[in-house]
C-alpha cells in the first residue's frame, strides 16, 4: 500500500514547526513497551496521510512536540506551560512523554505554533483532528474557531479568517474528559483501572493536520455498492449549497477508467459497473479507485481520491432452515478475535503505522477472516488496511453511561436503562458520527450499538434506527444481551468454552465472545502481581491444545446453530493475560500453524 509522507529532515522539520528539540523527549513511566516505541519518530510521529477515503495531495502534519498544561477547569488559560507533550499520544500514555492523569475538575491545554505554506495563498485552510477525547475547544491566534464533543470521530474547522497574513500562527486546544464520571462513550476507560477496565485516555490521540481547499470543495462522499443491480451509488456533498455544481465520479481498475457517472452535487450519481465486475471478499479484497471531482461552470473546483468495493452483506436461511450471514449472497462463517486496540506505550494510539497494521497482519496470518473492534473506534487508516487486505469488521459503539441489570441467557423483559435526556442525545449524536465516519469502508459488515447491557437503552429503537440509517450492513443490537426481538442478529457470550445459551430461529445466531485462555508471560506483564484471565495455562502448547478443543466444538455448533464467532482476544491488555499475544506484542502465545489450520477449517465450515 502506498503511504503519502512528507519528505523532509525530521529534526529540521520538527524545529521549524514547533520550536522544540525532539532529542529532549523521553518516554514516561516504567511500564512494558512495544519494540516500535524504541524507534518512534519523535520529530513527526504518524506522518502518514490520515484520511484515505477523501484524499487530497496537499497537507501539513501538525503532530510532534507541543506545549501542555493541566490546570483547574475554572482557570480560563494556563498561567504557564508545564512541559512538552508528544502529539498524537494521550497525556496518560508513556509515549506522550507526560504520563499524567487529568483530574475530575481539571482541563488539559495544548499550545503550538505553525506557519501556513506560501503556496496555499488564496485557498481556505482546514484544521483537521482525527480524534480528541472528549470535549475540546480550539483557538487560532486567540480567536475561537470551534469546538467538538466526541472522543472517537474526526472533525474539521475552517480557520481561514483567524490566520495571520504572514508569519507564525498560534494554536491552542482545551480538553476536558470525565472518563467514567460522565455519560459519554468511553469504552473500557476507567479512573480505577483493574480487571477488564483500563487506563483513561484524555486529549488528542489521533493526527492533527492542515489542508488547503478551494472555497467550493467536497465536504464528504457517501458510497453504496449494489451487486444485485451491479451499480455503485455515490453522493457528493459540497461545502456550499449552490446551484450549478456538478459531481463527476470516475471508477478506475488498475489505473484504467472502467465506469463514470455525474450528478448535480447533492444528488446521487448511480454508476453502472462493468459486466465482469470484481467482487470484494476476504479471499479476494478487490478495490476500485475513485476520482471524484466537483465541477463549477465546467471547471474543476476540487478533486479528491477515494476507493470502493463491490460487496453485499445479508442474511438467508440455508437448506436446513438455519439463518446464516451471507457475503455476496453466499453463506460465510465469520470468525475473528475480539480486538481492544490498546497499546502499553500509546494506550489508544499505536506507536506507529507499522505497529498498528502488525495486529491486523497477525490476525490474517492466524486464519481469521474478521475482527470485532471492541468498544473503540480506530483511525481511518486502520479500516483502510482491513479494506485492502480482506478483513471483515464488526464495529462496536464505545460503551458509556451505566447500564441496567444484565440478563445474558434469556430474552429480556425488564426495563432498559433510562438515560438522562442529555446522555441519550449525546449517544445518538456520537453513534451517528461514528457511522458517518466509517460507512464508506467496505470491510465493515456489522454495527454493534450495545455490548452486554453497558448503557443499553431503547434497544429496539436504536437497532431499528441503525438499520434504517445504513441498510447495507447487518445490525447486532446488543452483543451478549440484553436480548430483544430486533435487529439481524442475536449474540451470545459464553466463557471459556463455546456453548449455546440463547438462539433465535428468526435471526442469525452468533457467539459474540468466548475463549479468554490466559497465559502470563514473565517480563511482558503490565502488572506482574495482578493478572487475570478466564482460564490460565503455562505454555503455548497447553494454550493451543485448549484452543483447538474450543474450535472443534465451535465447528460442530456452526453446522446447526452459530453463523459467526469471536474469540477473546488479540492481545493481553493491561491486567488481562488472555491474549493470543502479549500486550507488548513480543511473545506469541500459540502455535501459529496449528491455530491457522483449525481457524481455516472453521471459516470454511459452511462452504458448499
Amino acid at each position: 500500500m502506498k503511504l503519502i509522507k512528507i519528505a523532509c529532515s525530521a529534526a529540521v522539520l520538527a524545529a521549524a514547526l514547533t520550536g522544540f528539540d525532539a532529542s529532549a523527549w523521553e518516554k514516561a513511566g516504567d511500564k512494558i513497551a512495544t519494540e516500535w516505541s524504541e524507534t518512534i519518530d519523535t520529530a513527526l510521529p504518524w506522518n502518514v496521510y490520515p484520511r484515505p477515503m477523501l484524499k487530497r495531495a496537499d497537507w501539513l502534519n501538525l503532530n510532534g512536540l507541543w506545549q501542555y498544561a493541566i490546570v483547574p477547569q475554572t482557570q480560563t488559560a494556563p498561567a504557564e506551560w508545564q512541559g512538552e507533550i508528544l502529539v498524537p499520544f494521550a497525556v496518560e500514555s508513556s509515549l506522550s512523554g507526560v504520563g499524567r492523569r487529568v483530574g475530575d475538575n481539571e482541563a488539559l491545554w495544548y499550545n503550538r505554533t505553525f506557519t501556513v505554506p506560501s503556496a496555499w495563498k488564496g485557498k481556505d485552510v482546514l484544521l483537521n483532528f482525527g480524534a480528541v477525547d472528549w470535549a475540546c475547544e480550539v483557538w487560532v491566534n486567540d480567536v475561537k474557531v470551534g469546538s467538538h464533543r466526541g472522543g472517537y470521530t474526526p472533525f474539521s474547522l475552517d480557520i481561514t479568517s483567524a490566520l495571520k497574513a504572514k508569519g507564525e500562527n498560534t494554536l491552542e486546544v482545551r480538553v476536558t474528559d470525565p472518563t467514567d464520571g460522565g455519560y459519554q462513550p468511553r469504552g473500557k476507560q476507567s479512573r480505577n483501572p483493574k480487571g477488564i477496565w483500563y487506563t483513561p485516555v484524555t486529549g488528542i490521540w489521533q493526527t492533527v493536520w492542515l489542508e488547503p481547499v478551494a472555497p467550493k470543495h467536497i465536504e464528504s462522499v457517501h458510497i453504496v455498492p449494489d451487486i444485485d443491480r451491479n451499480t455503485l451509488s455515490v453522493d457528493v456533498v459540497p461545502s456550499v449549497n449552490e446551484k450549478g455544481l456538478i459531481a463527476e465520479v470516475k471508477v478506475l481498475d488498475n489505473g484504467s477508467v472502467v465506469a463514470t457517472g455525474k450528478a448535480i452535487a447533492g444528488e446521487t450519481a448511480e454508476i453502472a459497473m462493468p459486466a465482469d465486475v470484481k467482487l470484494w471478499s476476504p479471499d479476494a479484497p478487490n478495490i476500485y479507485n475513485l476520482e471524484v471531482s466537483l465541477l463549477d461552470g465546467g471547471k474543476v473546483a476540487d478533486k479528491i481520491d477515494s476507493y470502493a468495493a463491490m460487496r453485499k452483506f445479508s442474511t438467508a436461511r440455508d437448506e436446513d432452515g438455519v439463518m446464516r450471514m451471507q457475503l455476496n449472497n453466499k453463506d460465510l462463517f465469520q470468525y475473528g478475535p475480539l480486538d481492544q486496540g490498546w497499546w502499553p506505550d500509546g494506550l489508544y494510539t499505536a506507536p506507529s503505522y507499522e505497529a498498528m497494521v502488525f495486529d491486523i497482519d497477525k490476525t490474517k496470518e492466524w486464519g481469521f477472516n474478521m475482527i470485532r473492534k471492541h468498544v473503540k473506534v480506530e483511525p481511518a487508516l486502520w479500516y483502510e488496511y482491513c479494506d485492502k487486505n480482506g478483513i471483515l469488521v464488526w464495529q462496536d459503539m464505545p460503551s458509556g453511561d451505566s447500564g441496567p441489570g444484565w440478563e445474558p441467557f434469556k430474552f429480556y423483559e425488564g426495563q432498559d436503562k433510562i438515560r438522562s435526556a442529555e446522555s441519550e442525545s449525546n449517544y445518538r449524536r456520537e453513534w451517528k458520527e461514528i457511522i458517518d465516519a466509517l460507512r464508506n469502508n467496505p470491510s465493515i459488515a456489522v454495527w454493534v450499538p450495545f455490548n452486554e447491557a453497558w448503557g443499553q437503552f431503547k434497544t429496539k429503537e436504536i437497532a431499528e434506527w441503525t438499520k434504517q440509517y445504513d441498510p447495507s450492513r447487518l445490525v447486532n443490537p446488543a452483543s451478549g444481551g440484553n436480548h430483544y426481538h430486533t435487529g439481524d442478529i442475536i449474540d451470545a457470550h459464553h466463557y471459556p468454552a463455546p456453548n449455546v445459551s440463547v438462539a433465535d430461529g428468526g435471526r442469525v445466531t452468533v457467539l459474540g465472545e468466548f475463549g479468554g485462555i490466559g497465559m502470563a508471560s514473565p517480563g511482558h506483564l503490565w502488572s506482574p502481581d495482578r493478572n487475570w484471565g478466564y482460564i490460565e495455562f503455562n505454555s503455548p502448547a497447553q494454550v493451543t491444545d485448549e484452543y483447538e478443543k474450543y474450535i472443534e466444538k465451535l465447528i460442530r455448533l456452526a453446522k446447526t446453530v452459530y453463523s459467526a464467532g469471536v474469540y477473546t482476544q488479540t492481545t493481553d491488555v493491561e491486567n488481562e493475560v488472555n491474549g493470543l499475544m502479549t500486550y507488548d506484542r513480543k511473545v506469541v502465545k500459540i502455535d501459529e500453524k496449528r491455530v491457522r489450520d483449525i481457524n481455516k477449517r472453521l471459516t470454511h465450515v459452511l462452504d458448499k
